[in-house]
C-alpha cells in the first residue's frame, strides 16, 4: 500500500508546493501590517474624555485593572518560570516528593489575593455611590466645585424609531439628533422612550443608561472641553440601529447662545401631531430643529398618551393608589400595543387600542363618567362589632380572620 502511494504521491512535488506556500503566508502576515497601521490612529475616547464624570470612570477602569494585574502577571510569570525550571530533562532541578505545606507561601497566596479583593471592594462601593447617574455631580472638575449661582442645564431625552429627540425646557426648543451643551455647566438629563428600550451614551461625557418606554431614568454629567463628541445608542433596537446616533456638541457660553437663538430661528413648531409624524419608524434622520414646542409635550411623552383621548400612565397609577376600579372598568381596559414598525394595533386590530376611562356599572362599554364619587366613610374595615360567626369550624380562626370575639358581658 505504501508503495502504491509514494507511485501515485512522490515526495519531491510535495516539498515544492510546500515551499512555494511559504511566501504566501508570510505576504498574508505583510498584508495586516496596513491595518494594525490603521488601528493604531483609532480615538480611545473612553480613556481620554472631555467630561469630568467619564474621566472618574476612566480612572475607576485603570485602577481596577492595575490592582488585578498585581496578581495576573506574578501568577502568569511563575507558571512560566516553574513550567521551566522543573521541566522533565532539567535534572538538576530540586525534586521533594514528600513536601506538602509551607506557612509563609500560604500567606501569600491568601493574604494578597485578600488585600486585593478588599481594595476592589473599597474602590466598587465608592464608585458605585459617587458616580451614581442620578446623583447630582459635586464637581465641575477635579480642582473645580459645582458654581452654586449657575442653574444646570436641564435636558429631556426620547429615544424614537431609529433617532434622537432632545428638549430644552428651559428655552423652548426641541432638536432631533444634535445636542448642545456649554462648558463646565452640569447637564440633568430626564431619558424616556416611545415605544422599545434602548442605551443612551456618549463615551466623552458620561456612561450609558437606560432609556425605556413609560419609565424616566436621570443622568447627570459635565462637559469641560469644547468639540463635538458622538453619541449613540449601545441597546440593539432594530432594523435602523446602526444608524441611530448623535452629534453632541461642547460649546462655550456665547457659543451656545448663538446656537439656541439659530434653533429658535431656523426650527418650526413641534406639538402633538408633529411629534406623532415624527414618533413613526424612520432610519438615519438629518439633523432637525423645533423652534417652539409644546410644554407638555414631554410629560405626555412619558406618560404614553400623546394621542388625543387617551389616558395617561400617570392617571392610571393615580386610580391604582386609591384602590383601582374595580370590576366596573375591566371592560373597558383594552390592550395596549406597540408596534414599531406600523405603530399600535396591528397585532390586535388595525385600530389603536389603549384604556379609554372608568365606567360605572350602569353605564355601557366605552361610556366614561363625569367623575367617580368616593365612598362616604374611607376608614379600613377593621371587624370590629360583628357578630360572631354561628358554625364552629370558624369559632377558633374568628382571630386569625380579623374579627373581634364577642364579650361574655
Amino acid at each position: 500500500m505504501s508503495r502504491l502511494l509514494r507511485r501515485s504521491y512522490p515526495l519531491a512535488p510535495q516539498r515544492k508546493l510546500i515551499s512555494k506556500a511559504r511566501p504566501v503566508s508570510r505576504f498574508k502576515i505583510l498584508a495586516l501590517l496596513p491595518l494594525a497601521v490603521a488601528l493604531s490612529g483609532c480615538n480611545y475616547i473612553v480613556l481620554a474624555p472631555a467630561g469630568d464624570i467619564a474621566a472618574q470612570q476612566r480612572d475607576l477602569v485603570i485602577i481596577s485593572t492595575v490592582l488585578m494585574l498585581l496578581i495576573v502577571i506574578p501568577v502568569t510569570a511563575l507558571t512560566v518560570v516553574f513550567a521551566w525550571r522543573y521541566r522533565q530533562s532539567n535534572t538538576e532541578a530540586r525534586y521533594e516528593p514528600e513536601w506538602d505545606h509551607s506557612t509563609s507561601l500560604e500567606l501569600v497566596i491568601w493574604s494578597a489575593p485578600l488585600l486585593i479583593i478588599i481594595c476592589l471592594g473599597a474602590l466598587t462601593w465608592m464608585g458605585t455611590h459617587l458616580l451614581d447617574p442620578y446623583r447630582n455631580i459635586g464637581r465641575i472638575h477635579a480642582d473645580r466645585a459645582v458654581d452654586q449661582s449657575k442653574a444646570p442645564l436641564e435636558v429631556d431625552v426620547v429615544a424614537l424609531d431609529w433617532k434622537w429627540l432632545f428638549f430644552y425646557p428651559d428655552y423652548g426648543i426641541a432638536t432631533v439628533n444634535e445636542l448642545a451643551a456649554p462648558v463646565d455647566r452640569p447637564i440633568n438629563f430626564h431619558i424616556t422612550a416611545s415605544s422599545v428600550m434602548n442605551s443612551f451614551y456618549i463615551p466623552a461625557l458620561a456612561g450609558q443608561i437606560y432609556a425605556m418606554p413609560g419609565m424616566e431614568t436621570s443622568l447627570h454629567a459635565v462637559i469641560n472641553h469644547a468639540g463635538t463628541y458622538k453619541g449613540f445608542s449601545a441597546n440593539y433596537s432594530g432594523a435602523g440601529f446602526s444608524g441611530m446616533h448623535f452629534k453632541f456638541l461642547g460649546l462655550d457660553d456665547k457659543g451656545f447662545d448663538a446656537w439656541i437663538a439659530s434653533a429658535k430661528s431656523a426650527g418650526g413648531p413641534l406639538g402633538r401631531a408633529e411629534y406623532l409624524q415624527l414618533e413613526k419608524p424612520s432610519e438615519n434622520e438629518p439633523v432637525r430643529r423645533y423652534g417652539t414646542v409644546d410644554s407638555d409635550l414631554y410629560r405626555l411623552i412619558l406618560n404614553m398618551c400623546v394621542e388625543t383621548g387617551k389616558m395617561c400612565q400617570s392617571e392610571m397609577m393615580a386610580i391604582d393608589a386609591k384602590g383601582g376600579s374595580g370590576h366596573e372598568g375591566l371592560n373597558n381596559t383594552l390592550p395596549l400595543a406597540y408596534d414599531k414598525y406600523a405603530r399600535r394595533g396591528t397585532v390586535l386590530g388595525p385600530e389603536p387600542t389603549f384604556v379609554a376611562g372608568t365606567c360605572t356599572p350602569d353605564a355601557p362599554q366605552g361610556k366614561t363618567t363625569a367623575s367617580i364619587t368616593a365612598p362616604l366613610d374611607t376608614a379600613p374595615l377593621t371587624g370590629a362589632g360583628l357578630k360572631r360567626p354561628n358554625f364552629a369550624p370558624l369559632k377558633s380562626s374568628s382571630f386569625f380572620l380579623g374579627l373581634r370575639p364577642k364579650s361574655d358581658s
